[in-house]
């Protein structure tokens, strides 16, 4: 809180009131009055040019996305290689043909975990090394909302139904397919031998 500075009437209604009353120790002496102060002059601050604002220049932006994995297409093709190299090279160039396909675009998820997995154990026991799983690419969202979805259901869970029992125990190696075999669409999945 700032003091202000009394005015010269105050000063003199101050004096009046100090004159009538009578002192509780006559024997000090009257203090004389000071002289009132000169006003201050103001001091100019210099002119202070003002920044352009920008809305939200100050605030910190957003992260984009809260993703705690990585990609799905990174996963896939950052796991340990389980299978001969060379069949791994020719699986991912395209040029293996696969023995057995499931299409599963367009279904829903209660209707194509369950076919994946008959498919799965009946091309291991009938002998198949090499199938392809068609998932499709997914319908873009409208609106991602407060938590994002990713795009493309079945595309992202069919990779881990492959890594689950009962699957497991079958699959040998997980790759995205070939652009002649579907693309981002499809997964080759490489079975392991039925004992």
């Amino acid at each position: 809180m700032t003091r202000r500075k009394l005015t010269q009437d105050e000063i003199d209604l101050w004096y009046r009131v100090v004159d009538k009353t009578e002192r509780l120790h006559p024997e000090s002496a009257p203090a004389s009055r000071p002289a009132p102060l000169p006003k201050p002059k103001p001091t100019k601050s210099p002119a202070r040019r003002i920044e352009p604002f920008h809305l939200g220049q100050n605030s910190v932006r957003p992260v984009t996305r809260h993703d705690l994995q990585p990609e799905l297409k990174q996963r896939i093709t950052d796991a340990p290689m389980q299978m001969d190299r060379k069949a791994f090279q020719r699986m991912r160039r395209g040029k293996l043909t696969p023995e057995g396909r499931i299409d599963l675009h367009g279904r829903r998820l209660n209707s194509a975990h369950p076919a994946l997995i008959r498919f799965i154990l009946s091309s291991q026991a009938s002998g198949k090394r090499l199938v392809l799983v068609i998932t499709g690419k997914g319908k873009p969202g409208s609106d991602d909302g407060p938590i994002p979805t990713p795009r493309g259901v079945l595309k992202h869970q069919v990779p881990q139904w492959l890594a689950l029992p009962p699957l497991a125990q079958a699959v040998l190696q997980v790759t995205p397919a070939h652009i002649s075999h579907g693309g981002e669409g499809a997964y080759y999945v490489y079975l392991r031998r039925a004992r």
